[in-house]
């Protein structure tokens, strides 16, 4: 029967994965991402229920929109394939079944998904344009402090202190954050990094957040040694050098903070 609940999962994953993508495309252009219907960004024709279902219409629709023929890009494709098989890793990771069902291990994994959500949508839109959306952090945070409250009503949870003393430091960071737009006239990307790394210790712990570090600039060191390999080999490329070097160190983050987050649970739940 789990792996009848394991299908179920990749199913609500690839879901999950083509909102991901409507959500990456929406955002950054302040669009509606739950009321308004889903369209082709190159002709704009509203698309049908067939059109959008996970996987299975992207592969018999060949890649490309029904109505203007326009080829979609394959990320699209891969996001949902890549979301249904991480939601099915993290139920593994924490030996969800329908057996052994208990209302603790139902919350973890609900808030669980909601912060991997986060992280993916925090993601992609980092690597498509190199900046934090706050409004996504700020849903991560409420998530998160619910999933807090929880705790310690039900388990009367006695390290609340550490939750709320990096709540303080995040609505500090937002704070600094706020006025340096004011001030500057633009986003500060480093604070925006750093109030990410306190939404990533409030859920998955330092000791995550510390490998979630590490990998990131393991991730960051390959990307700048593949960038200076690829332009020496092209001297003509110099005048494009610093827009080349842009880092989506958010990307990296999220990507490695799931990574670790399934590992740490198989390890502990499986231990």
């Amino acid at each position: 029967m789990d792996y009848i609940l394991y299908i179920l999962m990749f199913c609500i994953g690839s879901l999950f994965g083509s909102f991901f993508t409507l959500a990456v495309y929406r955002i950054p252009l302040r669009q509606d991402i739950t009321h308004t219907r889903s369209y082709c960004p190159n002709c704009n024709h509203k698309l049908t229920f067939l059109d959008m279902i996970p996987i299975l219409s992207y592969t018999f629709l060949g890649g490309k929109c029904r109505y203007c023929k326009q080829k979609i890009r394959p990320r699209y494709l891969l996001l949902e394939v890549l979301s249904g098989i991480v939601f099915v890793l993290f139920a593994a990771s924490i030996k969800l079944s329908i057996f052994t069902f208990n209302t603790d291990i139902l919350v973890y994994f609900i808030v669980g998904i909601l912060y991997i959500a986060t992280m993916f949508i925090i993601a992609g839109i980092d690597k498509e344009r190199i900046e934090i959306e706050k409004p996504v952090l700020l849903f991560g945070f409420i998530c998160v402090s619910l999933y807090m409250v929880y705790l310690y009503i039900v388990e009367n949870n006695a390290s609340m202190y550490r939750y709320v003393i990096y709540l303080i430091i995040s609505c500090l960071l937002i704070l600094v954050s706020i006025f340096y737009l004011r001030k500057k006239g633009k986003d500060s990307y480093t604070i925006d990094i750093l109030v990410l790394s306190m939404l990533m210790i409030l859920y998955t712990y330092e000791t995550v957040y510390i490998y979630t570090v590490i990998i990131t600039l393991l991730a960051i060191a390959i990307q700048i040694l593949i960038q200076k390999l690829g332009s020496n080999k092209n001297k003509a490329v110099k005048k494009e050098k610093k827009e080349e070097y842009e880092i989506p160190i958010g990307f990296y983050m999220c990507t490695a903070n799931i990574i670790i987050l399934i590992v740490t649970n198989f390890v502990i739940f499986y231990r």
